[in-house]
């Protein structure tokens, strides 16, 4: 009797063990904006490619959470170590916590456009930059592009002294402070969530922003000027724990890892054709006028600027920086 009964529960444990392992992996990707933005097709295209894969069939199920419906960007990576996300894409000013090296990311008129980013990003230095918060815990897949950065504000802005003592928003990053601070500006750390409504009630007097960002959230409509200046980049960097990523089975990790390269190429070329298209309509509606600088204005921005480059070469590596410029080259 007690053989049977001892027969039956190692056939309970054989039998619970092996549904244990046949338990497919779960996938939680958390983001911040909605479904219809570069981000947001990028992420249901992973989810998609990862669907129709034979290999990870019954292997691992992603989930996709748009409009901060999980965690905000401030919270997701303390989420993610803790196990709650598995993936996240927040905007590369927000690793702050984790490294400086991100910060070269910030650094004004480093980029001479989104080609030089991403020759940058794709080669030896900027794929170095994937593992730079590791050892915290933290694991780069790969750079997703939003576009470059432009100059709204309530007066023309074509020389760098028209910028004196003009409020503009900026996201939380110290190199963006010495920026605006670099032409006599006053930087104003707020939430993007609150950029119209101080834009409308001329709490500030301006911002910068992508044109795609500039569009989607009406800046334009309170900002009657916009100067095509392209002196920053605003991207993201897909992210995961070091901890779940090492954890997975190499195939599995092989086949997801291309899916996600698969995925962030098609967020990249949407955000190329969403930022020429917004661009266009901001033009077309004639609410915002836009001033294209000429190359001996621009010249001026970037010299008064350029200067920031060497209050954070310690921190973000000289040879980043000088690997950024002969991308540009």
């Amino acid at each position: 009797m007690n053989k049977k009964i001892l027969g039956l529960a190692t056939a309970a444990l054989l039998s619970l063990s092996m549904s244990l392992q046949a338990a497919p992996v779960t996938i939680k990707f958390s983001h911040v904006v909605a479904e219809n933005t570069p981000k947001g097709q990028m992420a249901n295209e992973f989810k998609r490619l990862v669907e129709a894969n034979e290999k990870l069939k019954d292997k691992v199920v992603v989930e996709v959470y748009p409009n901060s419906q999980l965690f905000g960007d401030n919270k997701v990576l303390e989420a993610m170590l803790l196990g709650d996300v598995q993936i996240a894409a927040p905007s590369l000013s927000k690793f702050k916590k984790y490294t400086k090296q991100l910060q070269l990311f910030d650094l004004p008129f480093l980029f001479k456009d989104m080609a030089a980013a991403e020759k940058f990003q794709q080669g030896p230095e900027g794929q170095e930059l994937l593992n730079a918060m590791k050892k915290k815990g933290l694991v780069g897949l790969g750079y997703l592009h939003n576009g470059m950065k432009q100059l709204s504000a309530s007066n023309p802005l074509r020389v760098p002294a028209d910028a004196a003592k003009q409020k503009f928003r900026i996201m939380s990053s110290d190199v963006l402070v010495e920026q605006f601070e670099a032409v006599k500006a006053v930087p104003v750390k707020k939430p993007f969530s609150e950029v119209f409504t101080l834009l409308q009630t001329k709490a500030i007097d301006g911002q910068e922003n992508t044109w795609s960002n500039i569009y989607s959230k009406k800046f334009f409509e309170v900002q009657p000027y916009i100067t095509e200046s392209n002196h920053g980049l605003l991207d993201y960097m897909v992210v995961t724990s070091e901890e779940f990523w090492s954890g997975l089975d190499k195939d599995v990790q092989a086949e997801l890892k291309t899916a996600m390269d698969k995925a962030i190429a098609l967020g990249n070329k949407v955000a190329a054709e969403k930022a020429e298209s917004d661009k266009k309509t901001i033009a077309e509606s004639g609410r915002s006028e836009i001033i294209e600088l000429s190359d001996e204005d621009r010249q001026k921005w970037v010299d008064i600027m350029k200067p920031v480059w060497k209050k954070f070469e310690k921190e973000v590596g000289a040879e980043n920086i000088a690997a950024a410029q002969k991308a540009g080259e």
